[in-house]
């Protein structure tokens, strides 16, 4: 037999292997890099990236990763980063203590072993904690500056838990341009279905050009001779090598196994992969066969947890699992666990075992670990483990109570998606086992509730709407009306975040009848608060601050902080439009204060969004930003107000100019799946896509977006989409469609709202959509057609005029104002007269908000007019003016089309440069682009 199972050396990867050491000196020179490496299994994905490893380490390069864990439906969030930084801390590596002390407190939650580095233990503080991926990003960026160029791995990512997922995608958008860092992710291919979570993280990393990716094929018959070779320590049979060769079908990991079980070769050989791993496994002694089937249930562990489920003697244990390592089946992790030379190993010893075997050893792996949690300083993924043993035991009852305990763990863990995932396999188990009240610690409504309240967390409204009716069925309204009102309350919330306005009206109506009137009860307070958030999110702000005082009066006499904090957050942004701007920004800070207080991460967000919004609205974008970063930094992940916060500073980086920083901040579109969070994610890709000119992913957005807006009521949504819409229709020459789509919203914000910044918004998208219109016309001769956009163009000024303030003393006076002036621009390119005075006007006031993508458009609009009017040198200082702008934010459609007027006028600029005259160059009709003047987007 030979001596050993594997070849020493990597056979028949020496063009891969180049690639990849390619990848990493490209990286070590400053040039950040992403690798795939792809293959079937048994193919040598984690041999190629093990010899990577290997000699990045030899030549001084740093490694930092792990292995991702299958555990079925259960997830360990971050398991192959923990791994990584349980071996940093094992080592007792001087990088962590060259960490910010935040980042090393917000990774102390993720491995509390680094509790004792972070002066005090990685708890949750009283103003919360930097965000994980931020923190990671963090020791990455510093061991490759400080120490040497780093290779990031993740292997066996078709296992890959969300969190891991959700960081990769970080990762991809957020790494400086000159780090030293280069990541490998290896996963198998042939089980990346269609519908793997892990399918559009690998479309949307794969896009960038850093990204490579290296698929493994099977050996050909030289390549295997070499594997035997190497293995045999003699040249193997020609007979021998060909048998393998076709058995196999040139996959190294088969051919192995097969020679390992079938001695040199000669004789009958199995004829599968898995009757070759069985065979070899048959052949342990029997305390070394029973260690490997627990280590299969378990998939990786230490000895202790072997000891404990096992059922043997310490030194039956040792010795059964020395013979597993001898045999080449079993090796020894950094972190003194046991797990599997290869995951198929485990996969094969795990599925023969009977039902009956496997029932037993997850029941004794799950007594194992649930013995240590009282002790333990990080409870959610060792509750997790523990609900994936007794439910992979199908000891039901226990089933039932280990998972509503993890769902509270992730919960508190802040992962609101594996918490719904657990607490909907209790729901299942509900009907399935004796006194199921007793074991949840509650009843079946509470538990509905419970669910419904993390699947709202999670951004799954639709889910949580099924959940809330269903536990409002279960409960008795004579003898539980208070509950019933709470109920109510978040339902009412998650109806409105799909659109369902009026139903989330009559949950208010009926929640309010439910509270003894008059009493100050908490309840009362919610529903008051609930209901001023609604008006106000409608744009109806008079009626808000009547609410809102309202509310406010009941949580001052409840004495419930959270509320108050709600209450006073919206209550600030709704004095904002009646000019009361120093009183609203007062009560917004006090709700900052008081949601701290409170400890919630939902109205903390809130009131940071309100605040940043109501900034933003009063031209101080900047001040804005600065304050949606600081609530990045404060704020727990792992929920939707992490999204929220994300979309909104990817709005207000696009506002300034920032695309590139606005599209690494944003979340990936398959992050929330429906209602209000998924409209403004996708909006704020819609605008990035429509402003850089992509017409592909900009129709697939705005798609998306107007199937999702379309029962809205919020006019914060509908003007911004719907000035995207009508834009993205002009520059597809469909400019009926577009007049449509601004006329549908007009109305739609007319029927709604008394909203003034959206109207003004809306009006300006129409007289641009109504100029376009002119000039077809003009263009065609069509007098009756240019009488008509020349008319209606009109009407939109007036619109923007009417709603813009009268007093100076208004906090969104400039806003409004550079919105009607974007208006009264195309109303003068539809007329004809004075286009180029009005087009300056407005670039102005778009400049000084610091809004440099619709003040470059009306730059080029400008030098069009004075073009025309042969006014050569005004027109190219204009259109030089535009060019600039267009490259600053990264806008290829805007930066040929100026290019396109420079070259056709041969305009001369102010370095004395002019163009060519050879025309052409435009990305598109010349008709659209309203760049800021529909695509605002506040939130």
């Amino acid at each position: 037999m030979a001596a050993r199972v594997s070849a020493r050396e990597l056979i028949g990867r020496a063009g891969e292997l180049a690639e990849l050491e390619a990848a990493f000196a490209e990286a070590a020179a400053g040039t950040p890099r992403l690798a795939f490496i792809a293959g079937e299994s048994g193919i040598g994905k984690s041999r190629l990236l093990n010899e990577l490893l290997e000699r990045v380490g030899a030549a001084g390069g740093r490694c930092f990763g792990g292995e991702c864990i299958e555990l079925g439906s259960d997830e360990l969030p971050y398991a192959p980063l923990s791994a990584g930084l349980r071996a940093l801390v094992r080592d007792g590596d001087p990088v962590l203590a060259d960490l910010a002390q935040s980042d090393r407190e917000e990774l102390a939650r993720l491995v509390p072993e680094l509790a004792p580095a972070a002066d005090g233990g990685g708890g949750a503080t009283e103003t919360g904690q930097r965000r994980p991926f931020e923190a990671l990003l963090a020791l990455l960026e510093r061991l490759a500056a400080d120490w040497a160029p780093v290779v990031l791995w993740i292997d066996d990512a078709q296992w890959a838990d969300r969190a891991t997922r959700d960081f990769l995608a970080y990762l991809g958008a957020s790494l400086s341009e000159d780090c030293r860092l280069l990541a490998v992710i290896a996963y198998r291919s042939e089980e990346i279905g269609r519908r793997h979570p892990l399918r559009p993280l690998l479309a949307e990393l794969g896009r960038g050009a850093s990204a490579r990716r290296i698929e493994l094929g099977p050996f050909g018959r030289e390549e295997l001779a070499t594997q035997l070779r190497d293995i045999l320590g003699a040249e193997p049979d020609p007979a021998v090598v060909e048998r393998l060769f076709e058995r196999t079908e040139g996959n190294p990991l088969f051919a192995e196994e097969l020679l390992a079980a079938g001695s040199d070769g000669r004789g009958g050989l199995p004829s599968t992969l898995r009757d070759a791993l069985l065979l070899r496994a048959e052949r342990l002694p029997d305390e070394a066969l029973t260690a490997l089937q627990v280590l299969a249930a378990a998939t990786r562990a230490d000895h202790r947890l072997l000891a404990a489920a096992a059922g043997l003697d310490e030194e039956a244990l040792t010795a059964g699992l020395r013979e597993t390592v001898s045999a080449q089946l079993v090796v020894v992790g950094r972190d003194d666990r046991y797990g599997f030379r290869h995951a198929l190993l485990r996969e094969v010893v795990y599925e023969d075992l009977l039902p009956g075997e496997r029932a037993e050893l997850h029941h004794c792996l799950a007594r194992a670990l649930e013995a240590r949690l009282p002790a333990s300083a990080d409870p959610a993924p060792l509750a997790t483990a523990v609900a994936h043993h007794y439910h992979a035991s199908e000891d039901q009852p226990e089933a039932l109570r280990s998972a509503v305990a993890a769902a509270r763990a992730a919960d508190c863990g802040g992962a609101p998606g594996a918490s719904a995932a657990l607490l909907d396999r209790a729901l299942k188990l509900w009907k399935r086992v004796p006194e199921p009240a007793e074991l949840a610690g509650m009843d079946l409504a509470e538990l509905r509730w419970m669910a419904a309240r993390a699947h709202s967390f999670d951004a799954d409204e639709p889910h949580a709407i099924a959940l809330y009716e269903q536990a409002l069925r279960d409960l008795d309204e004579s003898a539980e009306r208070e509950r019933i009102a709470r109920i109510l309350i978040d339902a009412a919330s998650a109806r409105w975040g799909t659109g369902q306005a009026d139903a989330a009206r009559a949950d208010l109506e009926r929640a309010l009848e439910l509270v003894p009137p008059g009493e100050p009860t908490p309840e009362r307070a919610r529903i008051l608060e609930s209901k001023a958030r609604f008006l106000l999110l409608q744009g109806r702000f008079e009626e808000a601050r009547d609410a809102g005082e309202e509310a406010l009066r009941a949580a001052e006499a409840a004495g419930v902080d959270g509320a108050r904090a709600g209450v006073l957050s919206r209550l600030g942004l709704a004095r904002f439009f009646f000019g009361e701007f120093e009183a609203g920004v007062a009560e917004m800070q006090e709700s900052l204060e008081l949601a701290r207080r409170a400890g919630s991460n939902d109205e903390l967000a809130t009131a940071f969004l309100n605040y940043s919004d109501a900034l933003h609205l009063a031209g101080r974008t900047e001040d804005g930003l600065e304050l949606v970063e600081g609530a990045v930094r404060e704020i727990a992940p792992g929920d939707r107000s992490e999204v929220w916060l994300d979309c909104l500073r990817s709005e207000l980086l696009y506002e300034l100019g920032r695309w590139d920083e606005a599209e690494a901040v944003l979340p990936k579109r398959s992050r929330v799946a429906s209602g209000t969070t998924r409209l403004f994610l996708l909006l704020r890709h819609a605008a990035l896509a429509v402003g850089r000119g992509d017409r592909g992913s900009a129709r697939q957005d705005v798609e998306d977006m107007q199937r999702t807006v379309v029962d809205s009521v919020e006019p914060q949504y509908i003007a911004p989409a719907s000035a995207l819409v009508a834009e993205l229709e002009l520059r597809e020459g469909e400019i009926e469609a577009a007049r449509r789509t601004i006329d549908v919203a007009i109305d739609r914000i007319e029927y709604c709202s008394d909203e003034p910044i959206r109207m003004t918004q809306i009006a300006a998208a129409g007289a641009m959509v109504e100029a376009a219109a002119a000039e077809t016309a003009r263009d065609l001769g069509d007098a009756a057609g240019l009488e008509e956009a020349r008319s209606r163009a009109e009407l939109m000024a007036a619109r923007a005029r009417a709603s813009e303030p009268e007093t100076d003393a208004a906090p969104y006076l400039r806003l409004a104002r550079a919105y009607r002036l974007s208006a009264e621009a195309d109303l003068a390119r539809a007329g004809g007269v004075g286009a180029a005075e009005h087009a300056l006007a407005a670039a102005t006031a778009w400049e000084e908000l610091r809004r440099p993508y619709p003040a470059a458009i009306h730059r080029w609009r400008a030098a069009e007019a004075l073009t025309a009017a042969g006014e050569r040198r005004a027109a190219g200082a204009a259109a030089a003016t535009a060019r600039v702008g267009a490259e600053r934010v990264g806008s290829a459609w805007l930066l040929a089309e100026v290019e396109g007027l420079l070259r056709r006028g041969r305009l001369p600029t102010p370095d004395g440069a002019a163009g060519d005259g050879t025309g052409g160059g435009e990305s598109g009709t010349g008709r659209g682009g309203s760049g800021g003047d529909g695509m605002d987007g506040d939130a």
